[in-house]
């Protein structure tokens, strides 16, 4: 149950900086690209390598910390992190053909659901 809570307080947490930050960047940066989203995924990526290694080198991947900052602060700021840090898992070990796979498959079908969403909001509506 502790690590529930743990996840729950840090996507909490997570989602409330994200909340912040895209804010933050959308108020002082104008322009058509999206920096708010653009800031958050890059800073993410950096946090779950940074964390991540960490947690692999002090025996801690069955902490709490794991599942308060990676699993939790992290999925509640942003998940494109864990996507990263999946494509790397897979390259670190020479699985090439999977990390490519994974990230193709990841953006064409992701692509197709947001477009598969969208037509069925506009059909019930």
């Amino acid at each position: 149950m502790q690590k529930y809570l743990l996840i729950a307080i840090g996507g909490a947490a997570g989602s409330l900086l994200r909340f912040w930050v895209g804010g933050w960047a959308t108020q002082r940066i104008h322009g058509r690209f999206w920096y708010g989203t653009f800031i958050i995924n890059v800073t993410a990526c950096l946090l779950i390598g940074f964390i991540m290694e960490l947690l692999n080198r002090h025996g801690l991947m069955n902490s709490p910390w794991r599942y308060l900052i990676p699993i939790g602060f992290l999925g509640g700021y942003s998940t494109f992190s864990s996507f990263e840090w999946e494509i790397y898992s897979s390259l670190n070990i020479s699985a090439i053909g999977l990390a490519v796979s994974y990230t193709a498959f990841s953006i064409v079908f992701g692509l197709l659901a947001v477009y598969l969403g969208v037509y069925l909001a506009r059909a019930v509506a």
